[in-house]
């Protein structure tokens, strides 16, 4: 089975056009034709699930389009998507701001999925999705180093409560890598697809390990790269995994 997780930032692109014509103007603006690169990528890494952060579900800066449904109807799969604040946030009522959130994609082999939050933080969704044999959480944690280990804490509850082999993914904002981590990895028996730390962050020079796709024993990675494409800030991770039948 294929695993794609991409920070996808809304679509907006990276580089020089982020900042025409004046700084950050890409957020408010958009980029109408990256949203079909990005689609494009996806569809050519053929992945079974695909893990979207920061997807945009019909601001005035998609022109209206949820980018999630967008791709999933392309590559005709299903889509769970949610915005990545709580319910009571401020942010559910701002423009813009209350239509970013994250995604999954994936077949029809899914089995259902739970919205979490954590209870600290401003981007607090997890999203859980169920498959046959293993579940995966999504998480874009908090960029605060002390609400990261709060919500750390809270994901691994959810993750020994899980009956099923467990592969955590998402942005995790470890401006340190995997030192920071490491002991919530070993908590909960986890390891990382990502066995030689490289970088994904920033998409054109990449310098920092701030996107992860974790795993707990059962799951047997086969297969782990970052392909060099730049749409987005980050780069994408791809990994392909077998899990033990219980």
């Amino acid at each position: 089975m294929r695993f794609l997780l991409y920070n996808i930032r809304y679509g907006v692109g990276s580089g020089a056009s982020m900042h025409v014509p004046l700084p950050g103007a890409g957020y408010l603006i958009g980029n109408k034709g990256n949203l079909a690169k990005i689609t494009d990528f996806i569809a050519s890494a053929d992945a079974d699930i695909v893990g979207l952060i920061e997807v945009d579900s019909g601001s005035i800066r998609s022109r209206k389009i949820h980018q999630a449904e967008i791709i999933a109807q392309s590559l005709a799969m299903n889509t769970s998507y949610e915005c990545k604040y709580g319910e009571s946030s401020i942010n559910q009522l701002l423009p813009i701001v209350r239509k970013q959130g994250n995604a999954f994609l994936a077949a029809d082999r899914v089995h259902g999925e739970t919205f979490h939050y954590f209870d600290t933080g401003i981007k607090r969704l997890i999203i859980e999705l169920e498959m046959a044999d293993f579940a995966i959480f999504l998480v874009h944690l908090s960029l605060k180093y002390r609400h990261r280990h709060l919500q750390l804490r809270h994901l691994y509850d959810l993750i020994k409560a899980t009956k099923k082999p467990v592969i955590v993914a998402g942005d995790f904002n470890t401006f340190w890598g995997e030192d920071e981590i490491y002991l919530f990895m070993r908590a909960a028996g986890l390891w990382s697809a990502n066995v030689e730390g490289l970088p994904s962050y920033p998409s054109r020079a990449p310098r920092k390990e701030l996107d992860f796709i974790l795993h707990q024993k059962e799951v047997h990675i086969t297969n782990f790269e970052i392909p060099q494409v730049h749409y987005s800030d980050h780069l994408p991770l791809i990994c392909d995994f077998e899990v033990d039948k219980t």
